[in-house]
Order: structure tokens, then sequence, then C-alpha cells
């Protein structure tokens, strides 16, 4: 075991339960001070400290702290959570009514866009399925953008009507 390894577990050893204690009374919760400690470990041990001071003065501030933040970002979250309706938590589940509307509505859609001229179902899929632009299609089929913006307002139009 190297030095450093041995001075942290042995610091480890002698406050881990001090201040485990002092960050339940803080926060009310056994087992969230034990991965609060665990965390203050982890960074001491990435930071590779050579404290020459009070190391329990440093690590009861850093056990403060770390109460704290937790503290703070659990607030956080019971606001966030607060301020959300309950419709909003999950969606509702689907009728298969709904389903067989929507499967209906798409089949419509499909034979409306078959039965456009190619030209056009072409720009209109280029620019819904594909995220092309008006400007990259009227490039890549030599057209302008003019022309483009015609086609696409058309299989819209024909999609509109169907639904």
């Amino acid at each position: 075991m190297s030095v450093k390894t041995e001075k942290i577990t042995a610091l480890y050893v002698a406050e881990h339960d001090r201040l485990e204690r002092q960050i339940c009374r803080r926060v009310g919760c056994r087992a969230t001070a034990c991965d609060l400690v665990h965390d203050i470990f982890l960074r001491l041990w990435e930071r590779a400290m050579d404290r020459r001071g009070d190391e329990a003065a440093y690590l009861s501030r850093c056990a403060r702290n770390a109460a704290v933040d937790h503290m703070r970002s659990e607030r956080s979250r019971r606001e966030f959570f607060a301020g959300m309706l309950p419709e909003q938590y999950a969606p509702d589940p689907i009728s298969p009514h709904e389903i067989v509307s929507a499967r209906q509505q798409i089949r419509g859609i499909d034979n409306a866009l078959a039965a456009l001229p190619k030209r056009t179902r072409h720009i209109f899929l280029l620019n819904r399925i594909h995220g092309k632009s008006f400007s990259e299609i009227a490039v890549a089929m030599g057209i302008s953008q003019r022309a483009v913006a015609k086609h696409m307002a058309r299989a819209v139009a024909v999609c509109v009507e169907t639904v």
C-alpha cells in the first residue's frame, strides 16, 4: 500500500462514523449520509491532497457543505415536481379505438402520398422524412426554391385533406 492509501484509509476509519452522524443530523437519512461521506472521501482520494492543517476540521467542513448541497438539490427537485400537474407525470393510456383511428389516418396519408406525382412525393419525403431544407432540395433536383415550395404546399394540402 502506498503512503497516500494508508493515510486516507486511516483517516476514513477514524472519521467515517463521526462524519456520518454529523451529516445524518442535517439530512435526516442514514443511507444518504453514508453516501455523502463516501463521496467526500472519494473526492479527497482523487485530489490526493497533502493537507498540513487540521484534517478533522477540513472533513467537518466538507461534510457540512455536502449536506447543504444535498438539501439544496432535494429542495429544487421537490419544487420542480410540486409544480407539475398529475397529468404531466405520464400520458393517459391509449384506447384501442384511438389506435385503430391513428392507423386508418396513417393509411389514408400513405394512399394520398402515393397518389401524388412522383416528383412532388419525392420532394415531400426529402423534406419531411430526411430533413432536407428547401434550398438543399432545390440544388439536388435542379429546380428553384419556389418550385420546391409549390410542390411542398401541394403535398401538405393533400395530407391535411386526408386527415
